[in-house]
């Protein structure tokens, strides 16, 4: 009101040196227009601010509630998926673990396996040249024994032409028999 009241002398004056018939300037000052501006003014601002004042500090209160709240939920979500994030790290750290933990595993059971076979396969081979050796001495000894029934035979059968008597068959093997076993 007091900026008002310093400019209205100023602009009195700038209004007495206009023409008489010229059209009022953008600075020329009347002061009744200015009166009812002000009045239509501070009547326009009161209603607006009991009527629509209200109504629009509520929506833009409501509005920053709502923002306010839409960060906060935003700050939780980043938090929880922080957190979700954090636990599948986890949950892939522990299965890699486990993985490299069963892949050692299998390596064990594996090389466990083939001590097992080789340790099989040469106790196999063992019983094998066992068995073998075995079969060779019986056929060894069937050949020997075979070998001296036929000795017995021959001798017998030269022993009859030398004499030229047919002796006793068994009673000649006996003999012979007693006399080849007493020379081993």
């Amino acid at each position: 009101m007091a900026a008002f009241a310093a400019l209205t002398p100023s602009v009195l004056a700038a209004q007495e040196h206009a023409p008489a018939g010229a059209p009022p300037g953008l600075l020329t000052v009347d002061g009744g227009l200015m009166f009812w501006t002000l009045i239509v003014f501070i009547a326009i601002f009161t209603i607006l601010a009991k009527f629509a004042f209200p109504a629009i500090l509520g929506a833009v209160q409501a509005r920053e509630a709502a923002l306010v709240k839409a960060i906060e939920e935003a700050k939780a979500d980043r938090e929880a998926a922080a957190k979700l994030l954090a636990d599948h790290k986890a949950q892939i750290d522990a299965a890699r673990g486990d993985a490299q933990k069963l892949i050692a595993d299998g390596r064990q059971t594996a090389e466990a396996m083939r001590s097992t076979m080789l340790e099989e396969t040469r106790k196999q081979q063992s019983d094998l040249l066992e068995r073998a050796k075995r079969d060779i001495e019986t056929e060894k000894t069937a050949a020997i024994a075979d070998l001296r029934r036929e000795a017995v035979t021959l001798a017998i059968a030269a022993a009859g032409k030398v004499i030229e008597k047919n002796l006793d068959d068994a009673q000649n093997k006996k003999l012979v028999e007693g006399y080849l076993s007493s020379l081993n």
